[in-house]
């Protein structure tokens, strides 16, 4: 019996979703990722969409939470300090919480 795997499908649909996001919603958004402004880097939607691309698919999800934790924090930190002077923006975690 053959196994079917739909992982590859789900991967895909995944990082297709992640870029309808980056290209129709996060430019209108009004607000940047915390993890990105905080340490640099990418944003945590290019960032889940590398890992979706190099890792398997619980991996990448299991990092993705761990991403997701770490920008809430960074939003906290933000909100805390004077660091979101400069940006003008309202600084809140780019991702829903986990």
């Amino acid at each position: 019996m053959d196994i079917i795997s739909f992982e590859p499908l789900t991967k895909t649909i995944a990082i297709e979703s992640i870029t309808a996001y980056q290209k129709y919603i996060s430019p209108s958004k009004g607000f940047y990722c915390s993890h990105r402004l905080l340490h640099g880097g990418d944003s945590c939607s290019n960032y889940v969409k590398t890992l979706l691309n190099e890792q398997k698919l619980h991996q990448a999800v299991q990092s993705s939470i761990k991403r997701f934790q770490d920008c809430a924090a960074g939003s906290k930190t933000l909100t805390s300090t004077k660091a979101t002077a400069n940006f003008r923006c309202i600084v809140i975690p780019c991702c829903l919480p986990l």
